[in-house]
């Protein structure tokens, strides 16, 4: 049998398949609604910074190719809240401006006593970093923006932190007091408070940022847990 027959034969059979109809396109399925943020059951009063459940971080652009990150490893904050009324909440924290930390890996160079130096945070006459909230905007039922002023080398200037209530619980038999958590994000301009050295030109990425991004996740102690009273039999 030649080529030529073989090549009839398979197109006879191909023209008396039965044609396939192409599968109907899948309907798209309904996008399950996001689940209601749930009431915490916890009470509203003062809350102390936990800093052992606290993390202060800030990041730089360096030469746009990494988002350089440190931290400080030491603060204080005293917080006033209200889960039912965000915007009656308050915040004061207060970071140790020595206790900046870097992943700086040259023993030879102390890159911490650098930028605790005169030429950036100079801590030594300003030793302390803080932000003080003026309002709170609720921008969702456990959201949050913080209106508020940052002060730090002796300049106060205005900033907003996003923030977000995670959570929290009255109290359990290894925690007697209310616990608390939050995430927040803020940016400042470090040329602002006087932190000018190795801004980039304008136009390039030759430097480190003068935007510095901070991210905060915290938790907080609060009220003593109480016991619902027993309801009385009838």
């Amino acid at each position: 049998m030649n080529r030529l027959l073989v090549l009839s034969l398979l197109a006879a059979l191909a023209a008396c398949a039965p044609k396939q109809e192409p599968a109907p396109a899948s309907e798209p399925q309904p996008t399950p609604a996001a689940a209601a943020e749930q009431p915490v059951d916890v009470p509203a009063g003062a809350y102390t910074m936990d800093l052992g459940h606290t993390s202060i971080l800030f990041r730089v652009d360096h030469l746009g190719f990494s988002n350089y990150t440190a931290r400080f490893k030491k603060a204080t904050a005293q917080l006033q809240f209200d889960p039912n009324d965000l915007a009656a909440s308050s915040v004061t924290v207060t970071v140790d401006a020595k206790s900046l930390e870097t992943d700086y890996p040259d023993t030879k160079v102390d890159f911490n006593a650098e930028l605790t130096g005169e030429g950036w945070l100079d801590a030594a006459k300003y030793p302390d970093i803080t932000f003080r909230s003026l309002s709170v905007e609720p921008t969702g039922a456990r959201t949050m923006r913080i209106n508020g002023e940052l002060t730090m080398r002796g300049v106060t200037k205005p900033m907003v932190l996003d923030a977000r209530f995670n959570g929290g619980y009255s109290g359990h038999p290894m925690d007697p007091n209310a616990r608390i958590g939050f995430s927040a994000t803020g940016v400042l301009k470090r040329s602002d408070f006087g932190i000018s050295y190795g801004i980039p030109a304008p136009g390039t990425t030759m430097g480190v940022s003068d935007a510095v991004n901070v991210i905060i996740e915290t938790e907080f102690s609060g009220p003593p847990w109480t016991a619902p009273a027993a309801s009385e039999g009838t």
